[in-house]
C-alpha cells in the first residue's frame, strides 16, 4: 500500500524538505571534499617548504655520517621538524638518516623509479604501525653525493579532525532539516490560510445564497486569481440558476394553459350528450391546443439543443448566401398566400463562409423571417440585405412593413414566452420562443442580433455574424 499524505500542506512541506535535504547533502559533501582537498594541498605546500629547509640543514660529519643541524632554533617550541617524519636514502636505497619521530621505521619502502627526479613527488604510504603518512620525495645533492629526501606528515590528526567535521555535518544537516520542516510547515500553513478561508466560505454557498462571493485579498497572486475565477463561476451559476428558475416558471405557465384548455374542453364535451358537430368542434379545439402545446415543447427542445451546441469555431464552414436562398425558397410559398414578396439586396456580399451549426442557424434565420412575414401586411415587401459594417463581420438586415415593435419592447421580444403587448399583434402569434431561440443560436455562433429602435414603420432586425476568409 502506497502511503501518500492527503494534506496539501504536508505534501508541500515534504517536497520542500526533500529538496532542501538533497541540497544540504550535496552541499555538505562538496564542503567536506573541498575541505579535505584544501587541507591536503596545504600539507603538501608545508612539506615542500620543509624539504627546502631540510636541504639547508643537512651535513656530513667527520665520520661521513649524514646529520641534521639542530642549532637553528632558539626554543623547543620552534623546532621545525619536531612533529615531522624524515628519511634520507641514497640512490641505492640505503638509509642515511631517520628522524627520531619514525622510531626506526622506514618511510615509504623501496625507492621508486624516477622518484623525486622532476620535482616533488607526493603520495600516501602506510607505516608498520598502521598509520598513514602523506610524504614528499625530492632528490638533493650535497658535497658531491646525491640522495633522496622523504619528508612526511602523519595523517592521523587530519583524519581525526575530518571525522569530527563529518560528525558535525551528520548532526547539523538532520537538525537543519528538522528545523526547516517545522518552519516549512508553519510557512505552508500561513500561505494556505486564505485557501482555508475560501474553502470554508465556499462550503456555505448553496442554491439559496448563490449571490455570495469569495473574498479576494490580492488579485495578483495565485490564490487571488483562483478566488476571482471561482467568483466568476458563481456568477455564471447564479445567472444560469435564475434563468432555469425563470424558464421553469415560464414553461410551467405556458404548458399549463393549453393543458387546462384541453381538460376544460374535454370536460364540457363529456358533461352532456352532444351531436357529432359539437364533438367535432370540441375535438378541433383540443387539436388546436395540442398543436400549441407541441409547438411549445418543440421550442423548449430547440433551446436545450442550442444551449448544448459547441461554439461556432468548432463547427464546419458553409456559404451563408446559400442558406439564405434555401430559407427564402421555403418561405416564399407562405408569402405568396398573402401577396408578400421577399426581396434580396446585395446578395453578392453574403457569399462568405460562416462557421456555425448550419441546422441551428437555419432555424434561427427561419424564425426571424417567419416572424417578419407574420407581422407584415398583405401586398407588402420583406427585404433581406447584406453588408459588412466591420472587418470580417457580415450583417444581415431583415425589414418588414408591418406595425413594428412597441416602444420599450425591442429587448423584451427576445425574452422567452414574450408575445408582445401591441394591439396589432396577430392572433395565435405562437409561444413566444422563436426569437429567443434565434438569439441563443446567433450568440452561440459568435454573433449578435437586435432590432433597430429607429425603424419606422415596420421592424428592422440586424444580425451580425463573423465570417472567415481562406
Amino acid at each position: 500500500m502506497k502511503l501518500r499524505p492527503t494534506n496539501i500542506r504536508t505534501r508541500l512541506t515534504l517536497w520542500y524538505v526533500s529538496v532542501l535535504a538533497l541540497l544540504l547533502v550535496v552541499y555538505a559533501s562538496v564542503v567536506f571534499v573541498f575541505q579535505y582537498v584544501s587541507l591536503t594541498r596545504q600539507i603538501l605546500h608545508d612539506e615542500i617548504q620543509d624539504v627546502v629547509t631540510v636541504e639547508g640543514l643537512l651535513y656530513f660529519d667527520a665520520q661521513g655520517q649524514l646529520q641534521l643541524r639542530q642549532d637553528y632554533y632558539s626554543r623547543p617550541q620552534s623546532h621545525l621538524l619536531i612533529d615531522r617524519l624524515l628519511e634520507v636514502r641514497d640512490l641505492n636505497g640505503k638509509s642515511l638518516y631517520l628522524s627520531p619521530t619514525l622510531h626506526g621505521m622506514p618511510l615509504g619502502g623501496r625507492l621508486r623509479q624516477g622518484e623525486g627526479d622532476t620535482g616533488f613527488n607526493e603520495r600516501i604510504v602506510r607505516l608498520h604501525n598502521g598509520s598513514h603518512v602523506f610524504i614528499v620525495s625530492h632528490i638533493h645533492t650535497l658535497q658531491g653525493r646525491t640522495f633522496i629526501i622523504r619528508l612526511g606528515y602523519d595523517l592521523t590528526p587530519l583524519r581525526a579532525r575530518m571525522f569530527q567535521f563529518f560528525l558535525m555535518l551528520c548532526i547539523g544537516v538532520p537538525l537543519a532539516i528538522v528545523l526547516a520542516a517545522i518552519a516549512g510547515q508553519a510557512i505552508a500553513r500561513r500561505a494556505l490560510r486564505p485557501l482555508e478561508k475560501m474553502t470554508a466560505r465556499a462550503e456555505n454557498i448553496t442554491a439559496n445564497n448563490l449571490n455570495d462571493r469569495l473574498d479576494v485579498s490580492n488579485e495578483d497572486d495565485e490564490l487571488g486569481n483562483m478566488a476571482r475565477v471561482f467568483n466568476h463561476l458563481l456568477q455564471r451559476l447564479e445567472q444560469a440558476f435564475h434563468q432555469l428558475q425563470r424558464f421553469t416558471a415560464d414553461a410551467s405557465h405556458e404548458l399549463r394553459t393549453p393543458l387546462a384548455a384541453i381538460r376544460t374542453i374535454s370536460e364540457v364535451a363529456l358533461e352532456k350528450p352532444n351531436n357529432a358537430a359539437a364533438y367535432r368542434e370540441a375535438l378541433s379545439s383540443v387539436l388546436e391546443e395540442s398543436a400549441r402545446l407541441n409547438q411549445t415543447v418543440d421550442g423548449l427542445l430547440l433551446l436545450a439543443k442550442a444551449e448544448s451546441t459547441p461554439p461556432g469555431l468548432t463547427q464546419p464552414s458553409f456559404v451563408f448566401s446559400d442558406l439564405v436562398t434555401e430559407v427564402v425558397t421555403l418561405l416564399e410559398v407562405l408569402g405568396e398566400e398573402r401577396g408578400i414578396r421577399i426581396v434580396e439586396r446585395n446578395a453578392e456580399q453574403g457569399g462568405v463562409a460562416i462557421r456555425a451549426d448550419r441546422t441551428l442557424l437555419r432555424i434561427a434565420l427561419m424564425n426571424v423571417m417567419h416572424n417578419a412575414l407574420k407581422f407584415a401586411p398583405a401586398q407588402s415587401v420583406v427585404t433581406i440585405s447584406f453588408s459588412h459594417p466591420a472587418a470580417e463581420r457580415l450583417r444581415i438586415t431583415i425589414e418588414d412593413e408591418g406595425p413594428g415593435i412597441a416602444p420599450g419592447e425591442h429587448l423584451k421580444v427576445f425574452e422567452r414566452f414574450f408575445t408582445g403587448t401591441a394591439t396589432t399583434s396577430p392572433q395565435g402569434s405562437g409561444a413566444g420562443l422563436g426569437l429567443s431561440i434565434a438569439k441563443l443560436i446567433v450568440e452561440r455562433s459568435g454573433g449578435s442580433i437586435a432590432f433597430d429602435a429607429a425603424a419606422n414603420p415596420g421592424a428592422r432586425c440586424l444580425i451580425d455574424l463573423p465570417f472567415y476568409t481562406a
